[in-house]
């Protein structure tokens, strides 16, 4: 995955949450709803920011950004622990 392919997953993922938060605002969601696919939601932006960071670190050093991997939830959601 390149930095535009991170950043195109980055743009659909915010998308999808401004949805969510007008479905909940219409009453077509339920707040459980809502704030169980925003976890997943944030999560993944998680992820996408920690790999576009890593990619471009890579570059920065003269490695191969293609060499960087999106690291697991648990892993990214654990930095700051």
């Amino acid at each position: 995955m390149d930095d535009k392919n991170v950043l195109d997953r980055i743009h659909g993922l915010v998308d999808e949450e401004h949805k969510l938060r007008q479905q909940l605002s219409k009453g077509e969601i339920s707040s459980n709803e809502e704030h169980a696919r925003l976890k997943d939601l944030e999560e993944a932006l998680d992820q996408c920011w920690d790999l576009l960071r890593r990619r471009r670190a890579a570059r920065e050093v003269g490695n191969d950004p293609n060499a960087e991997q999106a690291h697991g939830v648990n892993e990214v959601e654990g930095y700051l622990q």
